[in-house]
């Protein structure tokens, strides 16, 4: 018997409407859950626009944009088009039985690192329990719990190395500092291109040798004036540099510090020697630092327990090749502040040697960054409002002088 097609269609057809009518009903919300008009435009003003999604955002182009609005892309760029283009299930949910049977495995993994790192945390305690005579004296007692303490915080990385959430938070900017993997993988990316670049800058425009004769950076150090982030080497006008900067330093081992900010120009004019000398721009000291507090202000440093040199805006007059003005952060000793009140008395801002600073207070340079300063139009009003002479001073190179004329012996062109 032949099935009625002319009466099954119209059903068909009747339950496709269903479908598609019933459809934006399942994502309605009820009328008591829904904000309000004014509410929900207060809400949309502080989001960036749908095609700005920081989690969808695709091209260079867009990242700018975003940037301009003061949000930051989420994750890389390939990550990111991949989530546009997937559904929005939980990253450690993904329904593929290769990468569960791989987290099984690393979790596998992650259980024996943890039982390593158990035994070597008693064998710490059964050596700190030993009398110093027991293990060859004091110092190799203390050198053997530092090699021990060493093996657990690379412990506590390979047990975290190899988990896809860390990593995942790590490039969503969501790492806690605080935990050694968050501060090994952070260490690794600035290695990775920004600390070769800086290396390049300072060592291209002579920062080394010409300030410090050598100099082996462990932290990142990233300048700012306002909303202006400075590259380092960077040209920066004189009205920008007029206010004190601000600084981000990373800092990658565990632990709380007190460290010192010196900003150095080492292009300032001498004509009595026709060469150059140093001018300290800045100088302030027992500035706490930690992997988790990484932001110096320098304009809301303490005026009598750390500013040592208040902010002088960096000039170049004319005439005078631009300026190198670099900025380093010095770690002090261990649980020892420096006495503000005698460095006031002692360091002079013209003249300033930093090689004699770090020989006097015990200082050790852990990062460093720069920018350039040239005579520009507004380096005129800079040098009023800030009391400093010389903005009518115009520096010309000498003429060479010209080699004294002899005729030369016609004979020998016959």
């Amino acid at each position: 018997m032949p099935s009625p097609t002319h009466i099954v269609r119209p059903a068909v057809r009747c339950l496709r409407h269903s479908s598609v009518v019933a459809a934006p009903a399942r994502n309605s919300r009820s009328f008591a859950s829904t904000a309000s008009r004014h509410e929900v435009a207060i809400v949309q003003s502080s989001r960036p626009p749908r095609h700005q999604d920081p989690t969808f955002v695709g091209t260079r182009k867009q990242e700018k944009k975003l940037q301009k609005l003061g949000w930051q892309p989420i994750g890389s760029r390939r990550r990111r088009a991949a989530a546009k283009s997937s559904d929005n299930i939980p990253f450690e949910q993904l329904p593929y039985q290769c990468f569960q049977e791989a987290r099984k495995i690393l979790q596998a993994d992650r259980e024996e690192k943890l039982k390593q790192i158990e035994v070597e945390r008693k064998r710490i305690a059964n050596v700190q329990a030993l009398d110093p005579a027991q293990c060859g004296g004091e110092a190799s007692k203390k050198g053997r719990l530092v090699a021990m303490h060493k093996y657990l915080e690379e412990l506590k990385v390979l047990a975290d190395i190899n988990d896809p959430m860390i990593k995942k938070r790590f490039e969503d900017g969501d790492g806690d500092m605080n935990r050694p993997i968050y501060r090994y993988l952070a260490d690794r990316q600035w290695r990775e291109y920004k600390r070769p670049l800086m290396m390049q800058r300072i060592t291209q425009m002579s920062i080394v040798p010409d300030v410090l004769p050598h100099l082996d950076p462990t932290a990142e150090v990233s300048i700012a004036f306002s909303r202006k982030h400075v590259q380092p080497g960077e040209f920066i006008d004189s009205r920008v540099s007029e206010i004190p900067a601000r600084l981000k330093v990373q800092v990658f081992d565990k632990g709380e510090r007190l460290v010192s900010v010196a900003v150095i120009d080492a292009d300032v004019p001498n004509i009595e020697t026709d060469g150059f000398d140093y001018r300290c721009h800045f100088l302030a000291t027992n500035i706490p630092l930690s992997p988790t507090t990484t932001s110096l202000p320098l304009s809301k440093l303490s005026q009598d327990t750390q500013v040592v040199l208040p902010w002088l805006p960096p000039y170049a007059q004319k005439g005078s090749p631009y300026h190198r003005l670099s900025i380093f952060v010095l770690q002090q000793p261990e649980g020892k502040s420096l006495d503000v009140m005698s460095l006031r008395e002692k360091v002079k801002r013209d003249g300033f040697n930093l090689r004699s600073f770090n020989d006097r207070c015990l200082v050790k340079p852990i990062g460093v960054s720069l920018f350039r300063s040239i005579w520009d139009e507004g380096t005129i009003g800079v040098m009023s409002r800030a009391d400093i002479e010389g903005s009518n001073i115009e520096f010309r190179r000498k003429k060479p002088e010209s080699l004294p004329y002899k005729k030369k012996d016609g004979a020998r062109y016959r």
